[in-house]
């Protein structure tokens, strides 16, 4: 190839098609999350490649992996979108802020047990802000934020979780959602204080999917206690998962942020020895973007969510 131009100009749009190649891991998997085709995501690699005179991938088996020019660009890339974001904010803040769009992406108990609150407050706040709500987990949910499909994303740190040192993100911790143990009302062990979570380690559990928040987060807590769950029903709904606990079918861990789902129901719900077992909740934007101001009066308005009585027994974050 050509050496680099002293004048080279970058494809932002490419160099997005590259960091989600980072994150995704293969050319299949980029063009799903950005709805291409294999043959598009190549294409633009290609083109950025030629852009600016360096290889960007190489073959490795059947797929390919990213050059160390590719890394050298990646990390410059980071630093060019949050300063974009950047520029976006101080745009925002020059004019009259409390107008426009937000759309916010979250998962299904933040949006039932944390966003209500939240988003009350903001109309009274903001009254001419519009606010669009978007179910969403990871890693989709962080590929529509980089993207700009989202402004401001709500998640549970879990293994499809973007790691906290992510430069791309700029995070703020809501609150520690803790996990009840539920079981039948006529369970053995229903009205004791205080179980050990391997005393229920041959019952039938009800668990949700592996590739979710609240199934790869109950996986990993029993996992910790020193065993496999031997897993009857695959159940990602929260009120379904009650309902099953209440039939007897199975016993499960079902947080607190979604209590008012299983409030009313006939289940026993037993507190776990030692720390009880959790997930901690953030609130994600591009980096850069922090300081817009419609941004920071909806963080600010989870954070004050989080720390209602009506988040049901969860324990906020303490803000500094």
């Amino acid at each position: 190839m050509e050496p680099v131009s002293e004048t080279f100009t970058v494809d932002l749009r490419r160099l997005a098609v590259l960091r989600e190649l980072r994150r995704r891991g293969s050319l299949a998997r980029t063009a799903e999350a950005l709805h291409l085709t294999p043959s598009a995501v190549s294409q633009q690699l290609a083109a950025l490649s030629r852009e600016l005179g360096v290889p960007l991938t190489e073959r490795e088996g059947r797929g390919v992996r990213l050059t160390g020019q590719a890394r050298v660009l990646l990390d410059h890339a980071d630093l060019i979108a949050a300063q974009l974001e950047r520029a976006r904010a101080d745009l925002a803040a020059y004019g009259e802020g409390g107008r426009g769009q937000v759309t916010i992406g979250c998962f299904s108990s933040g949006i039932l047990g944390l966003l209500p609150g939240a988003l009350s407050s903001l109309a009274e706040r903001l009254p001419h802000l519009r606010v669009d709500v978007v179910e969403a987990e990871p890693p989709d949910l962080f590929t529509a934020l980089d993207a700009g499909r989202l402004d401001i994303a709500v998640a549970v740190d879990f293994a499809a979780t973007p790691p906290h040192t992510d430069r791309r993100h700029h995070r703020v911790d809501l609150l520690t959602d803790v996990l009840d143990l539920a079981v039948p009302a006529g369970h053995r062990l229903a009205g004791q204080p205080r179980v050990e979570l391997r005393e229920l380690a041959t019952d039938p559990w009800i668990i949700g999917d592996a590739r979710s928040c609240c199934g790869a987060v109950a996986r990993s807590v029993c996992a910790a206690a020193g065993f496999t769950p031997d897993i009857r029903h695959a159940v990602n709904d929260w009120a379904a998962l009650a309902a099953l606990v209440e039939a007897g079918r199975g016993v499960a861990l079902i947080p607190r942020l979604v209590r008012p789902l299983y409030a009313h129901r006939d289940l026993a719900l037993l507190t776990t020895e030692g720390t009880p077992p959790s997930r901690n909740v953030f609130a994600a934007v591009r980096a850069g973007s922090e300081a817009d101001p419609v941004l920071a009066a909806v963080r600010e308005e989870l954070l004050s969510a989080a720390a209602s009585p009506a988040a049901s027994g969860t324990r906020a974050t303490p803000r500094t």
